[in-house]
This record gives structure tokens, sequence and C-alpha cells, in this order.
């Protein structure tokens, strides 16, 4: 017998339940917000557009379907299957944060608050749900946009997987040393802030602000190209350590390699310090275009 598709609902808790998990009662909270000069009437609010959301797009599941509800805490801990179709309820960062756990899944991208959220990876309204669920059940489904993400692999084994960038460098933003080997480049050792390594749907956030900052003439990847982004941040020059070379792009098949010259620096993917990889004294990790992508339904 054929299974039924199964619908994954994902979301995020809201400010208004975390402020009151915090503060014990909804009248701490509400006294909370107010000694700050906010209003606990634009909380719930927000609250309210986003349950709604959720209701509305529950309800918009075919009640043959299988369904399954997540909360992003949970997200590392949940059993996504191969054939569901992954329906994310909120911000477009709450789609980066799903992506790395699926594998050619079906996303399609609910904004709770178009008037909040720019809507890039959460596009369409909840009114949309029922169609786009129709749509996503068709075996071959053509409005499926392939974003393209980027990997990176310790040489002990350890793999990241990320939709906007990875992040190498101290967990405190201070000084990492390390060597940097490009593709086609003389290996150097360096010193600065950090490498960050960005595909086309990471290059309008971080990425381009070091792009922007330093009046780069490289020309950035898009959502969909199969090619990435990277810039050293503050490269340090002395004696030990060069400048030469501190951005570059990455076509599918190279890599960029980084040599830990010191302990405790680590590798973290879209802003997600919790999910951080350790990299040891003399631990080399290889970042390069990954093979999956994150299949969004447009």
């Amino acid at each position: 017998m054929t299974l039924q598709p199964r619908a994954v609902l994902v979301h995020r808790r809201t400010e208004l339940q975390e402020l009151v998990d915090r503060h014990g009662t909804h009248g701490q909270a509400a006294f909370f917000l107010a000694s700050r000069g906010r209003r606990m009437a634009d909380v719930e609010a927000r609250h309210r557009l986003v349950q709604d959301a959720i209701t509305s797009v529950a309800a918009a599941i075919p009640a043959q379907w299988r369904r399954g509800m997540v909360e992003r805490a949970e997200v590392s801990r949940f059993l996504f299957e191969p054939g569901d179709i992954i329906v994310v309820v909120g911000q477009d960062g709450l789609v980066a944060n799903v992506a790395k756990y699926l594998d050619g899944q079906c996303v399609v991208g609910i904004n709770a608050e178009p008037t909040r959220n720019p809507g890039v990876l959460v596009p369409h309204p909840p009114k949309a749900a029922a169609a786009l669920l129709a749509t996503a059940a068709r075996r071959a489904v053509p409005e499926v946009t392939r974003l393209a993400m980027v990997t990176a692999r310790t040489d002990d084994g350890q793999q990241l997987l990320a939709l906007n960038e990875i992040y190498a460098g101290s967990p405190t933003h201070q000084t990492a040393r390390y060597t940097i080997a490009p593709p086609n480049a003389a290996t150097e050792t360096q010193a600065s802030s950090g490498v960050i390594i960005a595909t086309g749907t990471g290059a309008t956030g971080w990425c381009r602000s070091a792009w922007l900052e330093r009046r780069s003439t490289l020309r950035l990847p898009g959502p969909v190209d199969q090619r990435l982004a990277w810039f050293v941040r503050e490269a340090w020059p002395s004696p030990v350590t060069g400048t030469a070379s501190t951005e570059g792009e990455l076509a599918a098949g190279q890599e960029l390699s980084l040599t830990a010259a010191a302990d405790q620096l680590v590798l973290f993917g879209d802003g997600i310090e919790a999910d951080a990889v350790p990299l040891a004294w003399g631990q080399t990790v290889t970042v390069g275009v990954a093979e999956r992508t994150l299949n969004l339904l447009r």
C-alpha cells in the first residue's frame, strides 16, 4: 500500500511564549516590556499572527495525509523522511535553520508576518498553503528553486552544511591563526577575525557586509549558482602572517582548505554557534559547494 504524503510543519516559539517562560507569568512579562518602553499589546498581536498562520496551514493539509509538527529547538532531533513536504511557517531564517537537516525534500515557505519579514525564503501567504501543498505533492515539481548550499568537512570526518554561510575562526571572533590554501593559489599563514564562505543566498547578508566594506570587485554568486564567495575578515600583516589571499570564489568541485594554527577554533553555519564544530591545532577543514541543494517551492 502506498503511503500518503507527510507534511511536516516547522515553526518557532513566538516572543510572547519566550517572555512568559522567562518571567513566569503574563503580568510579569508585561511589566518587563513596559519597563523598556514596549507594549505587551504589540507582542500579543504578533503572537496571534503567527498562531493564525500555523492554524491556517495545518487546516490546509489534506485530511488523509500524514502530518508532523516540530518546533525549531527540536529540529535537530526530528527524523525527516525522504518524501516529506516541509512547510516552514515563520521568518526567512527559519528556512536556513532547517535546511541542513534535509536531503532533497520540497520546502514550502509561509510568511507569518509579511509586514516584518522580507519573505525571500518564505514568499507565500498562509492562504496559499492548500494550493502549494497540492503542487508539492506532485512527483515532478518544476516550480522548485534549487538553492546552493555550502559544506565543510574536517579531516576527522565531521561535516557541516549551511544554506547561507560557514564561518571558520575563533569562537570569540577575535584573532584566529591558521594557514589558508585557496584553489590555484599559494598557501598562506594568516591571523584574522575569521573566514566567511558564503552561498548566493548568504551573499545578501554577512558576506555582502564584508564585500561592501572592502569595496570588493568580486562577483557575488546568485542563490542557484553552484559557486561560493569567501572573505577573510580583518587579516593582520606581520613578519609571519600575510594578507595576499583575503577573498575569492569557489566553483563546484573547488575547495578552500584551512589548517588550524591555534587551539579551539570553530566552524559554524548560518550563525548557529550552538552547533559549532571544533577545530584543534593542526586539524584541517575543506570547504566547498555542497552536493545537496535546498529545494524551495516558488
